[in-house]
């Protein structure tokens, strides 16, 4: 059975691409023939596509915004046979229409939340929008937030998960402020294709969100452990060379993260 798992914000820069690209890394690492949706002109989801190397498992790649000579958009859109997954990134900047457009038969909507007064209020408009003019019903358990990017000893953070409980909509994950992701972007791959031992606390975060799209289980508390605290706290330099693997003095770190 087809699933379809749409990523909405249309505030820029919240992560919907980083989460979209892992969904699709997750489903296609247990086996389960997922698709990759990319109707952001920036065509990130579909770069990240040509850089994951082929001994990983495949994910089909649908890029909407590209006009292609000589087929029809409905054929350039069809999904093989087998896919039972099909996550959705969407662009920043979307408009009424295109938000009722792609939330229309979706199974799942997620919309990631930075903590940060801006990001806060826009995600106000945007789950309004949703419930008010797309008619996604709460009561449904279609729609959902994740907390992303978060550094959980801060003000800002729980100023957002005090806003977040004040919805009344799900709080399907909190995902922490990772070098994982930028490193996963760099080779076309998800954290659940990185090893393990490197990536614990951030698989860990995932559960509560892979649990909350394919069982519609609703976590019941979302609080990062002491572990997860005091790991904070910890210089940046020794956390990103765990993620690279590299001790931290030898560690190669990309530019402007």
């Amino acid at each position: 059975m087809v699933r379809k798992i749409v990523l909405l914000n249309p505030k820029g820069g919240t992560g919907k691409t980083t989460i979209a690209t892992n969904l699709a890394a997750y489903y296609a690492s247990q086996g389960v023939p997922t698709a990759l949706t990319d109707t952001d002109p920036q065509g990130s989801c579909s770069r990240w596509l040509v850089k994951r190397p082929e001994a990983n498992p495949e994910i089909h790649g649908i890029a909407t915004y590209k006009e292609q000579t000589g087929i029809t958009r409905s054929f350039a859109m069809r999904l093989p046979e087998d896919v039972e997954r099909v996550i959705v990134d969407t662009p920043a900047a979307l408009p009424i229409h295109k938000l009722i457009e792609e939330t229309r038969g979706a199974d799942k909507i997620l919309v990631p939340v930075l903590p940060s007064e801006i990001d806060i209020h826009a995600a106000t408009r945007c789950i309004a929008d949703l419930l008010l003019q797309a008619k996604v019903h709460p009561d449904d358990n279609r729609l959902a937030v994740v907390a992303n990017r978060v550094k959980p000893n801060t003000l800002v953070f729980k100023s957002l998960m005090r806003f977040l409980g004040s919805l009344g909509i799900p709080v399907a994950a909190v995902l922490r402020d990772s070098q994982a992701y930028i490193r996963s972007a760099e080779l076309g791959i998800g954290v659940h294709e990185m090893q393990p031992s490197r990536v614990r606390r951030d698989l860990e975060q995932w559960e509560t969100l892979i649990d909350w799209v394919e069982n519609r289980k609703e976590p019941s508390v979302l609080d990062l452990n002491s572990e997860d605290l005091n790991r904070e706290e910890l210089d940046k330099e020794q956390v990103d060379a765990e993620v690279y693997g590299v001790p931290a003095r030898d560690a190669q770190f990309p530019q402007g993260t």
